[in-house]
């Protein structure tokens, strides 16, 4: 068989089998990582186009994952009672108003406040997306949707970073203002081409209503160990992938290097992930999750610590590659294996809960880089995330002894799932 037909026998493998309502969901994602301006480029903001210090700017940073993890919990609950499809679009049109108006904040507490509004707004969409994702998929292709989904983000990912640091230089102002913009065009992709999902008490998609009976609460959520321990340890790994966001940037303004070299090395993120993550997922999608899980923590804790040697942008870059590889193998495994432990009638709050850690991780990874990049410097941080790391997969070698097969028999209240 020919080159040319083995790759495009394997490009139609990837992208059939998948309903057509998962990839409307998908554009919706391309199209508002597009847009995402603000969260990347807020730090070099406050602390270039402001002259706020990188402490204030953490602060600033902590209040929008603050307001993202309330978002999360308050989302999980609604998408289980309400729907994914309206707790969907609240979240994108509140979204696109709070980061219009941080824009044009001038006042240091206004500014608090609306980031703080923003991240609340913007982790809303995360658990109804991965529900309704989790619905309209197979159990035998959620790893692969997970990637493509993933991908879809990077995507967007590195051709918004690539802009935002070029758009930056003349005005920080188009770089709210086009978020807000393309965040409330996915709100309309959402409106027109997204079904409801959400399972009802029998087959099929439930409409929007009352809380299917026995679902799931939150407090059983948290009584879930074994679930509760992979959010634990993926809160270690997005603490690390966070200083990518703020502590990174920081570093390298204090090093000399201004907002179009940052743009470029966290643009090398999103590029490595669009070129390789659908091949890699295809590689690791039927493997034993412990060792893959494993191998990603060590991955990022080594990508990170290089930072603490790297003196020019194309070292940079190089560790933005170390550290991406863990997330490409990390991503599509670990969310799989969230999926399969959430039962059905709880779909929204497990996933509410899960990326919770990614909230958290906001809130608590901007206060302790700014702070220990101001009181010990960079090197200090770098080396310190090297340890996470290696504690991350320390404690996956330890949660994941038991087989794959194991966590979906785990899970309390598992019914079929629904397949649109």
């Amino acid at each position: 068989m020919s080159t040319t037909a083995t790759a495009t026998r394997a490009v139609r493998n990837t992208f059939s089998g998948l309903p057509a309502a998962f990839w409307w969901l998908w554009a919706s994602t391309l199209i508002n990582r597009l847009g995402a301006f603000v969260s990347t480029f807020l730090a070099l903001y406050l602390t270039v186009q402001k002259g706020y210090s990188a402490s204030y700017a953490g602060l600033v940073a902590a209040l929008y994952g603050l307001g993202g993890a309330a978002g999360n919990l308050v989302a999980g609950v609604l998408t289980d009672r309400l729907g994914r499809r309206p707790t969907l679009l609240a979240s994108q049109m509140a979204t696109a108003g709070t980061v219009a108006l941080l824009g044009f904040a001038s006042r240091p507490t206004t500014i608090a406040a609306l980031a703080a509004l923003a991240g609340m707004a913007t982790s809303a969409s995360r658990p109804a997306v991965q529900a309704m994702m989790t619905d309209l998929v197979p159990e035998r292709r959620r790893v692969r949707a997970f990637a493509l989904n993933y991908w879809a983000i990077n995507l967007g990912f590195a051709l918004s970073a690539s802009a935002a640091g070029l758009i930056a230089r003349y005005s920080y102002l188009w770089l709210f203002l086009g978020e807000a913009l393309l965040t409330a065009l996915c709100a309309v992709v959402a409106y027109f081409r997204l079904p409801e999902t959400r399972p009802g008490p029998g087959p099929g998609p439930a409409r929007p209503g009352p809380d299917p009976a026995g679902a799931t609460s939150l407090w059983t959520v948290l009584r879930d160990v074994r679930f509760m321990t992979v959010v634990g340890l993926n809160l270690l790994l997005v603490m690390l992938y966070q200083q990518g966001l703020v502590a990174l940037p920081l570093a390298m303004g204090r090093a000399g290097f201004d907002s179009t070299d940052f743009g470029v090395v966290i643009a090398a993120n999103g590029v490595l992930i669009v070129a390789l993550q659908i091949p890699v997922t295809r590689f690791i999608e039927h493997r034993s999750p412990g060792p893959l899980l494993v191998l990603s923590a060590l991955l990022t804790g080594v990508g990170f610590g290089l930072c603490a040697l790297a003196d020019s942008v194309p070292f940079y870059v190089l560790t933005v590659c170390v550290w991406t590889l863990g997330e490409i193998v990390n991503s599509p495994t670990q969310m799989s294996l969230v999926a399969r432990l959430s039962p059905v009638e709880g779909r929204g709050r497990y996933q509410g809960v899960y990326t919770l850690s990614w909230s958290v991780a906001a809130f608590a990874a901007p206060l302790l880089g700014g702070s220990v990049i101001d009181r010990f410097g960079a090197p200090v941080l770098w080396l310190g995330s090297l340890a996470v790391g290696v504690l991350a997969a320390l404690g996956y070698a330890h949660v994941m002894r038991r087989p794959w097969e194991t966590a979906a028999s785990d899970t309390r209240a598992k019914t079929p799932d629904t397949v649109a």
